[in-house]
């Protein structure tokens, strides 16, 4: 009896934020709430981007850091001497001088940890830096959430998907002068919105994982980040792909200055407003 009674009520409407929905998009507002808490979770932690306060280019030769010591680059191999005084860890153990190792790829790069601040040396094409990270950053400890549009089911689209075979290379510019990253695409997603239809391609960072939309929009720049959002979605099925708008998210660089974030290829600027997501950060 009870079991009847839950199922009935499933399919009748919702009292939600002052107006009505159904079972189906009340399930949707749930999904966007637990991912978006995720999302801050992920912004909050200690290596997150909220706590990313440095990020320095590295010349041939010696380079000072921070007052904490010298990073040395010779030819593509990086070693670091703390300055006097200063004590340092290389991945939790004592450290006084040597080489550490870079980021590489499937390479973790070894983590330099002094005091409340951690560094790793990232590589950019063919370009060494410094990223720094400080638990104690201002920006985390003032940060106090991120406004977002209203979660809607209408900006829940399900698009058609045309794959690319073999997959097309495209070279997507960055946040960093003359830098460009080199992506391949696996194809496009066709949707329509008030009638007309538009296209969005996706890039993959793994070659089995998401597909990962960096696109602009007509809210750039006023209502959202100006350098456009990034979006996820899962992997094509049944030729249609899902783009759930409601959790469009700013880049790294809404939150600090030291990402290295790409930017939307002229294809992914859609001439609409996309009212959904998150808007940009207020105190970045």
């Amino acid at each position: 009896m009870l079991g009847t009674l839950f199922q009935t009520l499933l399919f009748l409407p919702t009292a939600f934020s002052g107006g009505w929905i159904d079972s189906t998009s009340l399930a949707h507002h749930e999904e966007v709430r637990s991912w978006h808490e995720r999302r801050i979770r992920n912004l909050q932690r200690d290596y997150g981007w909220l706590t990313l306060v440095g990020l320095d280019w590295l010349k041939e030769g010696e380079n000072q850091i921070y007052n904490v010591g010298t990073v040395t680059l010779h030819s593509g191999t990086i070693s670091f001497t703390p300055n006097v005084n200063i004590k340092a860890t290389v991945n939790d153990k004592p450290f006084s001088q040597g080489v550490i190792v870079p980021e590489g790829q499937n390479i973790r790069p070894d983590t330099v940890r002094i005091g409340s601040k951690t560094f790793v040396v990232i590589k950019r094409g063919d370009r060494y830096a410094i990223r720094t990270w400080d638990k104690e950053s201002k920006a985390r400890a003032h940060f106090n959430g991120i406004t977002r549009y209203t979660v809607s089911l209408g900006w829940r689209i399900e698009a058609r998907w045309e794959a690319y075979n073999p997959p097309k290379q495209i070279k997507v510019p960055t946040v960093i002068p003359g830098y460009v990253e080199d992506y391949p695409v696996p194809g496009v997603a066709i949707f329509s919105i008030g009638g007309k239809e538009y296209r969005l391609e996706p890039v993959l960072e793994e070659p089995d994982g998401d597909y990962f939309f960096i696109y602009g929009d007509k809210t750039n720049g006023k209502e959202t980040y100006s350098a456009g959002r990034f979006l996820y979605s899962k992997r094509a099925k049944d030729g249609k792909v899902v783009l759930d708008f409601n959790k469009a998210y700013n880049p790294p660089c809404a939150f600090t200055e030291h990402a290295t974030c790409p930017l939307p290829p002229p294809e992914n600027k859609l001439p609409i407003e996309v009212l959904a997501g998150e808007k940009n950060y207020a105190t970045h």
